[in-house]
């Protein structure tokens, strides 16, 4: 049996969404759309009503939202991260909230490696020396590092620190992580400490979760530690490198590049960074494929479509 309009349950895309996503909302919901910096005071009694919030990750659910919404009862998260919602006000209020793991895994690992590479090889900027002319005018690109044989760091042995491990095995002379604890299963050797990894590191990849308690991990301890050869990828979140330190490192010379898909402060990236040749800038696409971003939509359907009709939540978070 369809449902009408007035039987289907009212739900809120806080800030843009998917247009696949969107359209399969709209197929299912009443969905009202909610500017991420909208007026939470001036929202309409339709609005109030909604059971269901769904938002990207980097919009997320502050508790003024979910404070505004008083039948909320899930979010639906479209991303694996979920440091943008706070999770404790959500349990406190008996608010659900789910992700979307494991579809985005090997994207988000395929462009950590593809970024490991571009910054280690320099070709970005090698590309824009061929396109500006310069290489015909016999200007010479400086020799670049080499990935083959490197002793490769990964901050945070997940499931997408492991991805980009197996990637990274057979080029790898060495490939050696660090966790809040050990994994036993895991084939690599553990380094307990993280700055200890940096050390030991020729490149470092970060892989870890943000959140409040990862914020500025990477800081300039840690950058000092990985050294004036070391380049550094981030493919996690903005916040868990100090991006000032970051900076700080990358114009003295104190590592030698970096790759980075996230920010602290997206989208806008520090100005320093957009003038550095050995650095390599995304507008965070790791899971910006095609294929991922339909998956993570269906798997947020699924959530919500499980929540309405009483059924175990695929991928809860709380």
């Amino acid at each position: 049996m369809t449902m009408t309009d007035t039987q289907r349950p009212a739900i809120v895309a806080y800030g843009p969404l998917y247009p696949y996503l969107t359209q399969q909302l709209e197929s299912r919901f009443t969905v009202h759309a909610v500017a991420a910096d909208a007026d939470l005071d001036a929202l309409p009694a339709g609005v109030r009503d909604a059971r269901a919030l769904v938002s990207f990750g980097s919009v997320g659910a502050p508790a003024a939202i979910m404070d505004a919404l008083p039948a909320l009862e899930i979010v639906a998260l479209f991303s694996v991260g979920y440091d943008k919602v706070d999770v404790d006000h959500a349990r406190a209020k008996g608010i659900r909230v789910t992700n979307t793991p494991d579809v985005l895994t090997d994207d988000v690992a395929d462009l950590a490696v593809g970024l490991l590479y571009a910054a280690v090889r320099n070709i970005p900027a090698n590309d824009r020396l061929v396109r500006s002319g310069g290489w015909a005018r016999g200007e010479k690109p400086p020799l670049s590092a080499r990935v083959t044989g490197a002793r490769i760091g990964i901050l945070g042995l997940g499931r997408i620190g492991r991805a980009i491990a197996w990637r990274l095995e057979r080029q790898a002379g060495e490939i050696l992580y660090h966790n809040r604890s050990q994994a036993q299963d895991a084939p690599y050797r553990h380094v307990a400490d993280a700055i200890d990894l940096a050390r030991q590191s020729d490149m470092l990849i970060v892989a870890t979760s943000g959140g409040p308690e990862a914020a500025g991990l990477v800081d300039a301890a840690m950058l000092d530690a990985l050294g004036p050869q070391g380049v550094i990828v981030n493919i996690s979140r903005g916040s868990v490198i100090d991006e000032d330190a970051l900076v700080a490192a990358l114009a003295d010379g104190r590592i030698a590049g970096a790759g980075l898909d996230v920010f602290a402060h997206e989208p806008h990236v520090p100005p320093a960074l957009l003038a550095m040749d050995h650095v390599v800038l995304q507008p965070h696409q790791g899971s910006a494929t095609v294929h991922t971003r339909a998956a993570m939509a269906d798997l947020v359907i699924a959530n919500l479509d499980a929540w309405f009709t009483g059924k175990a939540l695929p991928t809860p978070v709380v």
